[in-house]
């Protein structure tokens, strides 16, 4: 009984570790400063851009997919990105970033459907974005903390990996593709 009790507490430390240490979330933007190609908010996110992305329930099973454009507009320090997207199922849905460049490598983001102001940090050839988001009605109207993280390729292309958390737990997570439509 001892030898179980101890197994399971062995098993249990395992599934916490690999959850809360060795995951997505616990990327750190230092872990990429020196990466390259550099990634630079007013030039990679300006312009009429293209998506391809699927989506994951908590199971980690596909729930959607998707393609959206986008467009990214600059003066200064101050962006917008308007996203349109059409879901597999038909639906369709759009918001709008206002972006701030802020000191350093960090700006601010804030859009319709999120519950205050967005963080975001740009570090080598990635760009972290955390924020709570609200979901459409259809979809439970509860509020998510999501973390986005952008990865820069050599050839252009965006590599976008968010993941969406309720009470700690994940919810959903998302993969898409960025690129200009040029």
């Amino acid at each position: 009984m001892k030898l179980l009790i101890i197994c399971l507490v062995i098993a249990l430390l395992v599934m916490i570790a690999k959850t809360y240490v060795f995951s997505f979330r616990f990327q750190s933007p230092q872990d990429y400063a020196g990466s390259g190609p550099q990634f630079v908010l007013t030039e990679h996110l300006s312009g009429e851009i293209l998506s391809e992305g699927v989506v994951f329930g908590p199971t980690g099973k596909m729930t959607s997919s998707f393609t959206a454009r986008m467009v990214g507009k600059w003066e200064g320090d101050t962006g917008t990105l308007t996203e349109e997207f059409t879901f597999s199922n038909g639906a369709t849905q759009s918001r709008k970033w206002q972006l701030k460049l802020g000191a350093g490598n960090t700006f601010t983001a804030t859009a319709d459907d999120l519950d205050g102001v967005a963080q975001g940090v740009v570090s080598g050839s990635t760009v972290r974005l955390t924020y709570n988001i609200i979901l459409p009605e259809n979809s439970g109207g509860h509020t998510l903390q999501a973390t986005d993280w952008l990865y820069l390729t050599a050839n252009g292309v965006i590599i976008n990996k968010s993941e969406m958390r309720k009470f700690g737990l994940k919810a959903a997570e998302l993969v898409a593709t960025m690129r200009p439509a040029d």
